[in-house]
């Protein structure tokens, strides 16, 4: 897989070939053996039939009348290399001098692969390149100008995509000091990063008006407007040129010249003036053919079927320890992927030294590790031009966070159109480190959407930032734009003790949902959906979520990582199967994710030592004013709601450590029933509810509702 990714060849072309042997046989032709050295491992010609691999002669041969039919062809995938035989032929005078300049080492052309199955079928697949252009702001295809595209006439003809280009009135000839040239010429062959056509087109004349037509013993150099193109290989379709015209071997426009396919080089006998260039096309390497994510139909229809993306994620390449990633540009890649598809990564440990100590060994082994992932390839293959198509990264693994600095790029943002992932962490399974939830964060603002190939759930889940906040959440493709809307309420308690509140819970939330479409309040109203949030564990969490899932609601979760470890005192909680929505924290971030509930109504019921934890968090968030003063409801009996919070605020009270903040009291209201907690709501979301700042204060530091 990675080899494709290293290599400035696109797979439809070799390199130059270089003249090993050499013999004249005529004034006008010369056998000749090539040898084509560090071909890519890509190249398509290594598994076609020969007979669709064909020499192309270098255009500025070409253009002098030279031209070249391969007699044999033989190519060693395996040592990356090509020996050619061919007949050099002299299609006019200049090249029957130019023969004597072509020497051993001279490299005078390619290999090109003629793929059928490459060749463009549908006019469409060129058209919608008009009037768009790739990273550097160069349009992708053009004839003429920019604003050419009607000058550029497509047709279907035998199932291919044909484009026939029209011929100015007039011809090429050569200035007479042309010969004084070829030395030069023949020279710079022997060095093939030299670029002589430019130089060639001084010694070119325009002949206005001139017939095009061709003389037997000379060839035919006429010109069409420039077709830049970008997208694809352009051939002349040899069978479509009027009868007694032949094109020379120079038949293939490359996709990597600003200006190519001006001057074209025909020869044979015909009394009939040509008109037309017919070409037709072939594609490139999917990866490098600047196609936008919103062309791909086939692609975005796999991406939504749950089944085609557990199918794909099933090919990834074992053992599941590895960490493997693969960038898929097409729907039938995406349908068609296997083991080898995907690159693959074994995990090493590395120690990172303080950055304070050793920032510069720091740096390097931080680069080390982002080079070690498997993403790395892909990335590095989008900045550097190599992957130019807009796709999906497929990881086993989220990416680690040190990948930011890539995936936060310019030019890998305009080709990432999405991430999937099947397991949230390497070394911790199902659960996000901070950092992990940090890059998530970037990631959706950078608008690169992130997704959960979930197996817990056996959906996809994408991740969804809360609105003004600076947290998410997963939530299955159906569900985004609800959550996006919701208004959260959410159930403390204790995971040991569900109690008897399934009833009254019910009763609560189906009540709110009948109060919803009559409301005008920001927070309730009838476009507003209800999510219910929990921790996601057993107890009153699982009462919580099972009630919001059978009622048709939101049902969510924070997911802590309480499985047992050696020498852990933390009681394992196993996630209820209730859960639709979820964020997931590892278990030194229990702090965090209890500040990342942002809960607009919270709940409790009867809970120990994690929900008092989280009724004083409830508390300071209202005092410091990072949520609005909403109502708290304490389910239960009065008495055991007094025996966990009167005194702890009487002291406070008294020591005048709360002073100025008191009225935090009015925020909680003790409910023995459902029509108590859905009296208090009416009043809060109809502003008739005394909360906050300027309302009574009251002494068992809650309100009892009667």
């Amino acid at each position: 897989m990675e080899s494709y990714l290293v290599s400035d060849l696109y797979d439809l072309v070799s390199p130059d070939g270089k003249v090993t042997f050499l013999q004249r046989t005529d004034p006008r032709k010369a056998l000749v053996e090539l040898k084509i050295e560090n071909i890519s491992p890509a190249f398509i010609g290594f598994q076609l039939e020969k007979s669709q691999v064909f020499f192309n002669i270098k255009s500025t041969l070409a253009q002098i009348g030279m031209d070249a039919l391969g007699t044999h062809y033989d190519l060693d995938q395996k040592r990356r290399e090509a020996s050619v035989k061919l007949e050099l032929i002299a299609r006019s005078s200049i090249a029957e001098a130019m023969l004597d300049y072509i020497t051993i080492g001279s490299y005078i052309g390619k290999l090109f692969a003629a793929d059928e199955r490459r060749k463009v079928r549908n006019p469409d697949y060129l058209m919608r390149m008009f009037n768009r252009n790739d990273r550097w702001g160069r349009p992708l295809l053009y004839l003429g100008d920019p604003q050419g595209s009607d000058e550029l006439i497509l047709e279907k003809i035998d199932g291919y995509t044909v484009a026939f280009l029209s011929l100015y009135e007039g011809t090429l000839s050569y200035d007479p000091l042309v010969e004084g040239f070829l030395p030069l010429l023949g020279k710079a062959l022997c060095h093939p990063q030299l670029k002589m056509r430019e130089i060639l087109q001084l010694n070119q004349i325009w002949n206005e008006g001139s017939e095009r037509k061709v003389e037997p013993g000379e060839i035919l150099l006429v010109k069409t407007q420039p077709l830049h193109i970008r997208t694809a290989f352009g051939r002349v379709v040899e069978s479509l040129l009027p009868s007694g015209f032949h094109h020379t071997s120079a038949s293939v426009l490359e996709p990597d010249t600003k200006a190519s396919g001006d001057v074209y080089e025909l020869f044979g006998k015909s009394e009939e003036a040509i008109k037309i260039i017919p070409l037709e096309f072939y594609t490139l390497e999917p990866h490098r053919e600047h196609v936008f994510f919103s062309d791909r139909d086939q692609l975005q229809t796999s991406l939504e079927d749950s089944n085609a993306l557990f199918t794909a994620f099933e090919t990834a390449p074992l053992p599941m320890h590895h960490r493997t990633a693969v960038f898929v540009v097409k729907g039938e890649q995406l349908l068609n992927l296997s083991a080898k598809d995907w690159i693959a990564r074994e995990p090493h440990s590395h120690e990172f030294p303080g950055l304070i100590y050793h920032p510069e060994r720091q740096a390097h082994m931080v680069e080390r590790y982002i080079e070690q992932q498997p993403s790395y390839p892909f990335l590095k293959a989008m900045e550097d031009g190599l992957i130019t198509s807009q796709g999906v990264l497929f990881c086993r693994y989220f990416p680690s966070p040190l990948m930011k600095k890539m995936l936060m790029g310019d030019l890998v943002q305009r080709c990432l159109k999405g991430l999937y992932f099947q397991y949230a962490s390497f070394s911790s399974a199902d659960f996000f480190s901070h950092e992990d939830r940090s890059l998530l964060q970037d990631l959706a603002k950078f608008a690169i959407p992130t997704y959960w190939v979930d197996k817990v759930s056996g959906k996809i889940l994408q991740y969804v930032p809360k609105p003004n906040k600076d947290t998410g959440m997963f939530a299955p493709l159906d569900l985004v734009d609800p959550f996006i809307r919701s208004t959260s309420f959410g159930v403390y308690g204790s995971h040991r003790i569900p109690g008897n509140f399934e009833a009254e819970l019910t009763q609560l939330l189906e009540g709110l949902e009948k109060m919803r479409p009559d409301l005008d309040h920001d927070l309730l109203n009838k476009s507003t959906p209800i999510a219910l949030i929990t921790g996601g564990g057993p107890g009153v969490m699982e009462l919580g979520n099972r009630v919001a899932k059978t009622l048709g609601l939101l049902s969510c979760a924070n997911i802590v990582d309480f499985r047992q470890k050696d020498n852990s005192v933390v009681e394992e909680q196993i996630q209820n199967p209730y859960v639709d929505i979820k964020m997931t924290y590892r278990l030194d971030r229990l702090v965090e994710r209890q500040a990342e509930f942002n809960l607009d109504f919270p709940i409790f019921l009867q809970g120990g030592i994690g929900t008092d934890f989280e009724y004083t968090l409830e508390e300071v968030r209202r005092k410091v004013g990072s949520t609005s003063a909403t109502p708290v409801l304490l389910f239960g009996p009065v008495e055991y709601w007094k025996e966990k919070i009167t005194s702890r605020f009487q002291c406070n009270l008294m020591s005048g450590t709360i002073a100025g903040s008191e009225w935090v009291s009015n925020c909680f209201y003790c409910v023995q029933n459902a029509a108590q907690g859905l009296k208090i709501y009416k009043q809060f979301f109809t502003g008739n509810l005394p909360i906050g700042k300027n309302a009574p204060i009251y002494q068992d530091g809650f309100v009892i509702v009667k």
